[in-house]
Order: C-alpha cells, then sequence, then structure tokens
C-alpha cells in the first residue's frame, strides 16, 4: 500500500473553541482517554455531554470506565492506564485529522475487549469517502489473547487533508450500556513497500505493517479483505474468514527482523500475494516456519501453495520459540502467480485461556531458477 509518513494534527471538536496538536505516528491525542469528562458532565459512568472527552465527540451511551471498576461479578479490565471508553447500544465516538495526505494509506490500530454482549461488533468508518467498501464491521466475539484484550488494526485511504474518523457500536442489545470496550487508538501513515534485490516478494519480511502499541503484548489483529478494503499490511492480501495476527520480536519469537505473521485460525486464516512470472519458468519459493514463543504448542502443519503446486510443512511447537526454513519449488503457468500461505489445523495456547493461536510465517522469498 503506498503510504507517506507525515504528521497529523488532531482537532478538539467543541462548541466554543478548536485546540489544535500535532503528533507522529501513534498515539492519537487523548487516544487513551485518560483526559476524561468533568464531574459535571457524567452520570454515573455514563457521558452526558458530546465534547465532554477532550480531543473526542461521542453519540449514544457512552461510559467512562476507571481500571478497577465492575460489572456485576465481572471486572472491567482496562490495558494500561487508568480509563478507557465503553460503546453501548448505538454508540460512537469521532475525532477529525487535518493535515493528512489525500491519496495515502493509513492504518488505524486500537485496543478492545467484550463486556457482556454475546456477538459484538465494532463498525469503523472514515469521512469523506466516495468508496462505498471503505469501512470495517470488525466481529468482536473471537479473542485472540490471553489478556482479556485484543488490538485491531483497519486499513483506509485519506481521500481529503482533513477526514474525521469514528468507531461505532451498531447493536441492539437488552442492556443499552453493553458494548465493546475501546482503548489506545493510534494512526500510522504506511510506506510502500519495494521489492528488494534477490527477492521477487514486497514486504516478504512483514516489515512494514500497522502501528503495534510498544506496551501490549498481543500483537495486533488484521482483518481479511471482506471486512477491510485496504489490507493495513502492504504487498499481501488477508485471503480468508479470519483474521491473521501482526506480531513484534519485542513480545514474541520472531524468525527473521522485528515483525511477522501468527496464522491464527486454522484454514480460515490467510495470507496471499501476487507477482508477475514468466510462463513456463521454475521458481523457488523459501519461508520460514515457526511458533511464537506464546504457550502454542502441538503438531503444526503449514500449507504454501504457488502455481499448481502445494507444499505442506509440518513444525514441532513446544511453544518456547523456534523456526525452520522451507522451500517450495514449482512451474509458473499465467504470467500471474499468486503465493499463498494458510495453517491446516487450529491451534489453542496451553495456559488454558482458551486462546486461538497459531504457526508464524516470516521471510519469504521469491526467485527465479536459472538452471533447475
Amino acid at each position: 500500500m503506498k503510504m507517506k509518513k507525515t504528521a497529523i494534527l488532531i482537532v478538539l471538536l467543541c462548541a466554543t473553541i478548536n485546540v489544535v496538536l500535532s503528533v507522529d505516528d501513534g498515539l492519537l491525542p487523548n487516544g487513551n482517554f485518560e483526559q476524561g469528562p468533568k464531574p459535571s458532565q457524567l452520570k454515573g459512568t455514563k457521558v452526558t455531554e458530546p465534547h465532554a472527552i477532550p480531543h473526542w465527540e461521542i453519540s449514544g451511551y457512552v461510559e467512562y470506565i476507571k481500571s478497577g471498576q465492575t460489572q456485576g461479578d465481572m471486572l472491567l479490565p482496562v490495558p494500561e492506564g487508568a480509563f478507557a471508553v465503553r460503546l453501548g447500544e448505538d454508540a460512537s465516538i469521532k475525532t477529525r485529522i487535518t493535515n493528512v495526505t489525500k491519496g495515502t494509506f493509513y492504518s488505524l490500530s486500537f485496543n478492545f475487549a467484550r463486556t457482556c454482549a454475546q456477538e459484538e461488533k465494532l463498525n469503523v468508518s472514515v469521512s469523506p469517502n466516495n468508496e462505498p467498501n471503505d469501512w470495517g464491521m470488525l466481529p468482536m466475539q473471537t479473542m485472540y489473547s490471553s489478556d482479556g484484550w485484543d488490538s485491531y488494526s483497519w486499513g483506509f485511504l485519506a481521500q481529503a487533508t482533513e477526514i474525521d474518523i469514528m468507531l461505532h457500536n451498531p447493536a441492539v442489545e437488552k442492556d443499552p450500556a453493553c458494548g465493546p470496550l475501546i482503548d489506545y487508538i493510534a494512526l500510522k501513515a504506511l510506506k510502500n513497500p519495494h521489492r528488494p534485490k534477490g527477492n521477487m516478494l514486497k514486504n516478504g519480511n512483514f516489515e512494514e505493517g500497522p502501528y503495534i502499541f510498544p506496551n501490549t503484548s498481543w500483537g495486533v489483529l488484521i482483518p481479511p479483505n471482506i471486512e477491510d478494503d485496504h489490507s493495513p499490511l502492504p504487498g499481501w492480501m488477508i485471503e480468508s474468514l479470519k483474521a491473521v495476527k501482526y506480531i513484534d520480536a519485542a513480545h514474541f519469537t520472531v524468525p527473521e527482523g522485528k515483525r511477522a505473521i501468527e496464522l491464527v485460525a486454522g484454514r480460515e486464516s490467510a495470507i496471499a500475494q501476487q507477482v508477475i512470472t514468466t510462463k513456463g519458468k521454475v521458481y523457488d519459493l523459501m519461508f520460514s516456519v515457526g511458533d511464537a514463543s506464546n504457550s502454542c504448542q502441538g503438531s503444526m502443519l503449514i500449507e504454501a501453495f504457488a502455481g499448481q503446486i502445494t507444499l505442506r510443512v509440518p513444525y514441532e511447537s513446544k511453544g518456547n520459540g523456534g523456526f525452520k526454513r522451507a522451500k517450495l519449488r514449482f512451474k509458473a503457468v499465467s504470467e500471474r502467480t499468486r503465493v499463498r500461505f494458510l495453517s491446516t489445523y487450529y491451534h489453542m495456547k496451553s495456559d488454558h485461556s482458551g486462546s486461538l493461536c497459531g504457526p508464524v510465517v516470516d521471510d519469504v522469498r521469491l526467485v527465479g531458477v536459472r538452471h533447475p
């Protein structure tokens, strides 16, 4: 995806004054909601005024949740800091960003946690927008981390120099307070990766991707294309019904560099890239398969596809890190070849959290073979 690094300005939507702040790629001003409403703007936990949370405009049943707060017997977790927001029935939060680069792709990352609804969803959108499918309806019912929180990324194309970003809970619940907890919202301009020397693939080492929060340990979920028209993983398509996880070397074992992909939903979690090839020519597809050192144990199996060839690569994971290299040799059958990876099996972490996990793919290289 073609992205340029840029600075952004956040405009406080207020009835009487506008406060403008500039930030680099990363957390939006008050993206962690540590600046909250005045006591007079709260009724219990419910926020009663549209501009009560600095730098944000709210609508509907929005709650301001303090760390350690409970709902009945259930603890409402806050991943870091003291506060988060909960989007209840038909509730939304919105912020305005100016001085973005028109025609540039961005990724939006945020943390979320389920509370009481069985099938929570979140609608993420940007305006202005003339692309009918440039919004994401992200399902929240599947949890992939052991911490009670997950991070999602969502990609979009900036179609103006001033945009509004909105997160909306479209659900209608019996309890209007039910809905996802949201915390830590960040923006990143993505670079357009070039094909490096000795590799026909773009971003084969996955070093370019969405913003990962440095103080969280659960990576970032990248939704499938059915939910995100612009994948925030440049060069790659998420060709599946479920998300894949973008992980970093600071919190996981990564075979090469600082980033990798964990296939966390069996055959429903797949990545692919299409590349120009010469019909009849022989190519080698080389890649690393391993585990993320996140208590994901057992017999794993990665399937790699290219041309008309499928390679199944077994990997025995002890859950404490490691990887092996694999190679698929194939003959191109057309002028365009789709390279694809998926995990054959579902896996769950051995920590009894019920969290999904899977094998790691990294350092993917495609080269032509001169004398096969």
